[in-house]
């Protein structure tokens, strides 16, 4: 099986938003995160316009790979985010928005961050403070100390703290 966390992530964090927004009218709209479905990995696949193989990655068992969609519209997956909880935080494995939230004609902003603010949430719950780590792009690294608070600890190792991970899930998840 082909380890992803040496290629890097590369996803953008578009904006964050206190769910995800439609990019032409501003409305923003409230999501859900849950646990793929067997069900759920027929739509997710290259010939969707997936980038990753999910498949894939839904067969790792120390992984769990989870699904955004907006609340009471469950069928429209918006980004997938796989995790790893680990014995001191959560380790991002991958992170995807869907293709029509990807480029100039995003349908949604927000997506990323959203995802992002579930694994520090996870992380809370898990009683790891808030740490999540990932490896970057190394291309990408600035902007993820800039959008997401992250600290580049060496290499191409991101971590986000305590401090930053608050200020995710408090945007993000207001109502908690």
């Amino acid at each position: 099986m082909k380890a992803h966390s040496n290629k890097g992530l590369d996803f953008i964090i578009d904006k964050l938003t206190n769910s995800i927004e439609n990019v032409i009218t501003g409305d923003s709209f409230p999501t859900d995160i849950t646990v793929i479905s067997n069900n759920d990995l027929k739509e997710i696949s290259k010939k969707n316009n997936w980038v990753f193989n999910w498949k894939d990655e839904f067969k790792q068992p120390e992984r769990d790979v989870y699904k955004l969609t907006i609340v009471n519209n469950p069928a429209i997956i918006q980004g997938l985010i796989s995790l790893e909880v680990k014995f001191d935080h959560v380790y991002l494995h991958l992170v995807e928005s869907a293709s029509f939230n990807k480029g100039k004609t995003k349908v949604y902003s927000g997506v990323p961050g959203n995802l992002v603010a579930f694994a520090c949430k996870l992380s809370f719950q898990r009683g790891h403070e808030g740490n999540v780590a990932f490896i970057s792009k190394s291309k990408l690294i600035d902007h993820y100390i800039e959008s997401l608070g992250a600290v580049h600890i060496g290499r191409r190792v991101m971590i986000i703290e305590t401090t930053a991970a608050l200020k995710l899930i408090n945007k993000y998840y207001k109502n908690i």
